[in-house]
């Protein structure tokens, strides 16, 4: 079985407080971790909650990352979708830990898009053509 994509479910405890309550913090840092694992970004958006609170998404090429803090409780949720082998999410994952000061991170990954191939072919993750001509952002 060959897998389409990998997906990360990670949880990020005992975060700073101020850094993750910040959305130009988050941002920055979010766009920072994706640029390291040589994804190619799309777009992005981010939202600051009050009192407390951040949500946003950086679209990749190769599918996603999406995040939501839990500041009051030093925690944030990010969502690490890729499609191919070009880049290595795990990446983004410890760089987002260094930059959110966590001292505790939990991790599953999941293989989605899960196909039978002919023995010693793989499947390919082959952009569209509007894929392969958007501009880069970030």
């Amino acid at each position: 079985m060959e897998a389409l994509g990998r997906q990360i479910l990670a949880e990020f405890y005992q975060c700073s407080e101020s850094k993750i309550n910040d959305v130009s913090y988050v941002e920055s840092a979010m766009l920072e971790a994706t640029k390291a694992s040589h994804a190619t970004i799309v777009s992005h958006t981010f939202h600051k909650f009050s009192p407390y609170g951040v949500s946003g998404v950086v679209v990749i090429a190769e599918s996603h990352v999406a995040i939501h803090t839990w500041p009051e409780y030093n925690y944030a949720a990010v969502d690490i979708f890729t499609c191919g082998e070009t880049i290595d999410p795990w990446i983004i994952q410890e760089t987002l830990k260094n930059l959110f000061n966590s001292e505790s991170v939990s991790s599953m990954e999941l293989k989605r898009g899960m196909f039978k191939v002919p023995a010693g072919e793989k499947l390919l993750f082959k952009p569209t053509a509007e894929q392969e001509t958007a501009p880069v952002a970030g």
